[in-house]
């Protein structure tokens, strides 16, 4: 699974692609030690924090959370992240296997 609950909430991985023609959801990737991390295409440039940024937004649009309960953890300037949802609801939770079971 692409996330895990913690104590804080629910850390997410996700596998980054900037520079897209649209901001999406492309399922899941699973790299070559058996993670598994949600692909997400944003359509800013990785340059200044524009990508991680609008990752920021999306997600929180997409789980109807506010820009402050979605913090980049790990992965600042790598296309694999991992994003604190300070936010363990089973709204949230839904979302992110409905997510898991769309690939």
């Amino acid at each position: 699974m692409f996330y895990d609950r913690v104590e804080q909430g629910v850390l997410l991985r996700v596998r980054l692609t900037p520079n897209s023609s649209s901001c999406s959801i492309k399922g899941i990737f699973t790299d070559a030690q058996g993670n598994e991390y949600l692909k997400i295409n944003v359509v800013s440039v990785p340059e200044k924090g524009k990508a991680n940024q609008e990752l920021q937004n999306f997600l929180a649009k997409k789980l109807g959370l506010a820009k402050s309960q979605v913090e980049i953890v790990f992965g600042e300037t790598d296309r694999y992240k991992k994003i604190l949802l300070s936010e363990m609801s089973d709204q949230v939770i839904l979302l992110l296997q409905k997510w898991a079971e769309e690939e």
